[in-house]
């Protein structure tokens, strides 16, 4: 069975958060221990305690999850787990993605998620920026709505998550003026997020050139496997590319709906979501039904995965 990984980004951290998997596999706490002494704080304690408000933060939001994914990753390994035929993330989980794929060593790549978070925090005054849902309208209405608000104020289609589920980030003002209108025009809903930063949005221009460096500083090296990248919905032709690619995707949309039929073009018939929460898993349903969908965030679905994957390498023999 080819299978394609699938690493979660901000919205899918809980408070409590693979405390089930943690307790039969060492690697998710041990994974935690080393982001936290790289962050100067200690991540395992807030990902069970919260406060769930701290934890929406994006200094924090980003680190937690990148911590997050990788250990459902490294426990789904340690288990004998299959490599992918490919690997893919959603915004933040792109950097999950490329540790998978052996593109940046995990303490490297630790670093560079918190600069991440810390830029993107700084990016904007507190308050003044976030992102919206709308659901219900198809891409190009949302782009075009979104084209006709902006002006002195930011508001830009920038996650294309799946037909109908389009992600908005800019101004809060705007934002809430665009709800507004989609709703006039037909959207099923339209809702602020619980976002603190304009992820993906022009707004983090700033950001592009001191993560840039930051990027080379973590020396990336060659995938083990591709990695669909999300401005393209596809992989680099070469590191070169990649690096080039992920310098710019602050600023660039996340083509996700795009990825997910890239996934199955490339002949994978199986997506697993690792990390917590099922968003990834639900947004492939909604894209394409034909997809066996696994997602992994405790013991019984990690046990459910390994044997959905070797029940069908036996038949395939």
């Amino acid at each position: 069975m080819n299978y394609a990984a699938l690493f979660p980004g901000q919205g899918s951290q809980s408070v409590g958060m693979l405390a089930a998997l943690a307790a039969s596999e060492s690697c998710v706490t041990e994974t935690f221990a080393e982001a936290s002494d790289i962050m100067g704080q200690d991540l395992w304690a807030l990902a069970q305690t919260g406060p769930e408000d701290t934890l929406k933060q994006t200094e924090i939001t980003q680190p937690l999850m990148f911590a997050a994914g990788v250990s459902v990753w490294r426990a789904w390994r340690a288990r004998g787990g299959a490599l992918p035929v490919l690997a893919a993330g959603h915004s933040l989980g792109e950097y999950s993605a490329l540790v998978a794929a052996g593109v940046f060593e995990f303490r490297n790549a630790m670093a560079l998620v918190v600069e991440r978070g810390r830029l993107m925090a700084s990016a904007v005054p507190p308050g003044e920026g976030g992102m919206a849902a709308i659901i219900g309208l198809d891409d190009d209405a949302v782009t075009a709505l979104c084209e006709s608000l902006s002006g002195q104020r930011v508001v830009e289609a920038v996650n294309f998550n799946s037909p109908s589920q389009v992600v908005i980030s800019g101004h809060v003002d705007a934002l809430e003026q665009a709800c507004a209108r989609a709703k006039e025009q037909g959207a099923k809903r339209a809702m602020m997020l619980p976002v603190s930063v304009p992820n993906h949005s022009s707004l983090m221009g700033d950001v592009v050139a001191p993560l840039a460096a930051a990027i080379d500083r973590a020396s990336p090296s060659e995938p083990h496997f591709e990695v669909l990248q999300n401005n393209e919905a596809s992989a680099p032709a070469s590191l070169t590319e990649l690096v080039a690619s992920l310098k710019q995707h602050v600023t660039n949309p996340v083509r996700w709906s795009a990825t997910l039929r890239n996934v199955r073009a490339q002949g994978c018939d199986t997506v697993i979501e690792f990390g917590p929460g099922k968003v990834l898993a639900g947004l492939a349903k909604r894209t394409d039904k034909s997809f066996t969908i696994l997602a992994i965030d405790d013991d019984a679905s990690l046990d459910s995965a390994l044997n959905t994957l070797n029940t069908a390498e036996d038949v395939s023999l």
